[in-house]
C-alpha cells in the first residue's frame, strides 16, 4: 500500500545554487547527505519539509559522474520519484512480478540513521527500481518510519 510521494529527486548542476533557490522559493530546509552519494560521484542534499532531493556532480569529478551526461543531454531535470510504501519488500515483490529489477537498495541501521539522518527515522529502507528506460525516470520504493518526537 502506498502512502504517497516522499520526495522528488532532481539532477542539478550546482548544488549550492539549487539549495538557495528552493530555500528562497519554498522555505526548504536541507540536510546534507553526501555520504549517500559520494560512492556514485554525487553531492546530495535532502529537504524533508519540501520533499526534494538535489543531486549534483562532485566538483572536480564531473568527468566520471553518471549525472554529467544526463545534465548535458536534458539539463536540470527530474531523476526520480520516491514513494513512501508501507512494506518495501512487498512493493519489490510486485515490481519483480512485472519484470522490474533494482539498480540499488539501502537499508540503514539505527546507528546510520542517527549519525547521518539526525535520528529522524526508526526505519529507512529504499529500493531503487530500474524504470528509467521504460518511463524516463527512476521510481524508488521507500519504507520510512518517523521517530516520534
Amino acid at each position: 500500500m502506498v502512502n504517497g510521494v516522499n520526495r522528488v529527486i532532481l539532477a542539478v548542476k550546482d548544488l549550492e545554487a539549487a539549495k538557495r533557490y528552493y530555500e528562497t522559493l519554498l522555505g526548504a530546509e536541507f540536510y546534507l547527505a553526501d555520504w549517500t552519494g559520494e560512492p556514485f560521484g554525487i553531492q546530495v542534499a535532502i529537504s524533508w519539509n519540501a520533499g526534494i532531493e538535489l543531486c549534483a556532480p562532485i566538483v572536480g569529478k564531473e568527468d566520471v559522474c553518471f549525472l554529467t551526461p544526463v545534465l548535458r543531454e536534458r539539463g536540470e531535470t527530474v531523476l526520480g520519484v520516491v514513494f513512501n510504501v508501507e512494506d518495501a519488500d512487498m512493493g519489490l515483490s510486485r515490481a519483480s512480478s512485472m519484470g522490474i529489477g533494482t539498480v540499488n537498495s539501502v537499508d540503514y541501521s539505527q546507528a546510520e540513521i542517527d549519525a547521518h539522518l539526525d535520528g529522524l527515522f526508526t526505519r529507512y529502507k529504499e529500493y531503487f527500481l530500474n524504470t528509467s528506460a521504460e518511463i524516463g525516470y527512476g521510481l524508488t520504493l521507500g519504507q520510512f518510519e518517523s521517530r516520534q518526537r
